[in-house]
């Protein structure tokens, strides 16, 4: 073993490194990949019910927190902003497709306030949710050559950063963070 003036930087790193390599290989785990894809397809067939990480770590078989890690390395977003993503795809189909009402809208597709789905909507698309319908609606086109899985993978919401995040920037850090320390 080499005397500590004689190790190189990167030989303190070693462990770490070790701890990074092993995670890479649980991800590359077919049954664990497997069990993050059933939480996901439990998500996605019932965006409209409430799906807390202990309830999806109980549908996958693992720990909460084991869960949370897995999930976003997996998929690249944390559970929670992954079911606002199919929550927001959902809104968008039934505004741009029915003519059913605003707030049926908003508790059809998983919301218990109505301010907070118009909130979220506008911070994630930009637009509020009867702007959405009239644009949808006056650019309607032959739309139904075009397959479902198309249509919503090119209006997919970007929530690579949270929501809360976009209007701190929005608003040029006005908006102080949510979560403080206290000694």
């Amino acid at each position: 073993m080499p005397s500590r003036t004689n190790r190189r930087p990167t030989d303190t790193l070693a462990p770490h490194a070790e701890l990074i390599d092993g995670e890479a290989d649980a991800l590359q785990d077919p049954a664990l990949l497997r069990r993050l894809l059933r939480a996901k397809d439990r998500m996605d067939a019932a965006s409209h019910e409430a799906w807390p990480v202990k309830r999806l770590a109980d549908v996958s078989g693992v720990s909460e927190a084991h869960f949370a890690r897995s999930f976003k390395r997996a998929f690249g977003i944390p559970p929670h902003r992954y079911l606002l993503t199919r929550r927001i795809e959902q809104a968008v189909t039934l505004l741009r497709d029915t003519g059913l009402g605003i707030t049926d809208i908003a508790f059809a597709t998983g919301w218990e306030s109505l301010g907070t789905f118009g909130r979220v909507f506008r911070d994630i698309t930009g637009r509020n949710p009867g702007a959405m319908r009239a644009e949808a609606q006056a650019n309607a086109g032959p739309v139904d050559r075009v397959p479902a899985c198309v249509l919503k993978a090119a209006q997919r919401p970007d929530l690579t950063i949270a929501v809360l995040e976009k209007r701190r920037r929005t608003a040029g850090d006005t908006v102080q963070p949510s979560t403080r320390e206290e000694s």
